[in-house]
């Protein structure tokens, strides 16, 4: 999670169990306007994750989505956008799932899906260090609805390039009243990744995410744009400010 960052600096930020794993989570976003649109931003890893698999990554509760929606009010039949910043099992897994009989469904069925075009195409093309993380089951049975580039698929919400954690990645930025939240992803997946080169060893070009983030915090800062993190389990959201170390967050809001 922390590519060349040393592990006596990182284990600091976010302490590592007996076999090297940090405590992470796989947050998404939920918007509703006023105009009856219901949006979701990412679907977590979703529930056809291998026994071994979840064992691995310490998966060890079902996946909470449809539960946490159920508890807002919003059915499945009832989300009208989804949005994928990228198509990694982790942010993709739930778009799908099986029915009794082992068929692939769309978890969200009366939903627009939203990729980048290019990154469909990257997710249809692995090679051996891309495969284990796009699952075809996961993006192949959906007909996505294809961005390229910035796009505003909705009145307030804007979908941002923010490459390198892949090459066709995208943040979702909200506007309304004034305000502006930025949901991260995979350019700043935990609080613990603010510093500029605390970028996770996954990311493909991680030159290119260091650029994307100094572009990003630029606007963040003189905006007041409230961040969101998508992997952190402790700090839900948060501003970006500065101490003497660089940037750090102000308002931060605890998760749960």
């Amino acid at each position: 999670m922390f590519g060349i960052v040393p592990k006596a600096l990182w284990d600091r930020e976010k302490p590592a169990d007996e076999r090297n794993r940090v405590a992470l989570d796989m947050n998404c976003l939920l918007i509703r306007d006023g105009a009856g649109n219901v949006v979701v931003v990412e679907t977590g890893a979703g529930p056809k994750l291998t026994a071994r698999s979840q064992e691995i990554f310490g998966i060890d509760e079902p996946p909470r989505l449809l539960g946490e929606l159920a508890r807002r009010g919003v059915r499945p039949d009832e989300v009208t956008l989804v949005v994928n910043t990228h198509l990694h099992f982790d942010h993709a897994g739930g778009n799908t799932y099986r029915d009794g009989a082992g068929a692939v469904l769309r978890s969200f069925p009366n939903a627009r899906y939203l990729v980048q075009r290019r990154e469909l195409e990257f997710a249809r093309h692995t090679n051996e260090r891309t495969a284990a993380s796009y699952l075809p089951h996961n993006f192949e049975p959906v007909s996505f609805e294809l961005l390229d580039g910035e796009a505003e698929p909705l009145p307030g919400i804007r979908c941002l390039p923010t490459p390198g954690h892949v090459p066709f990645h995208q943040s979702v930025l909200v506007a309304s009243g004034g305000e502006r939240a930025c949901f991260l992803a995979d350019l700043v997946p935990t609080t613990a990744h603010l510093p500029l080169p605390w970028i996770m060893g996954y990311d493909l070009e991680p030159l290119v995410t260091l650029e994307s983030k100094r572009r990003l915090y630029a606007r963040a800062e003189a905006e007041g744009w409230l961040l969101v993190f998508e992997h952190d389990a402790a700090v839900a959201t948060g501003r970006l400010g500065r101490d003497e170390k660089g940037f750090a967050l102000v308002e931060q809001v605890l998760a749960g």
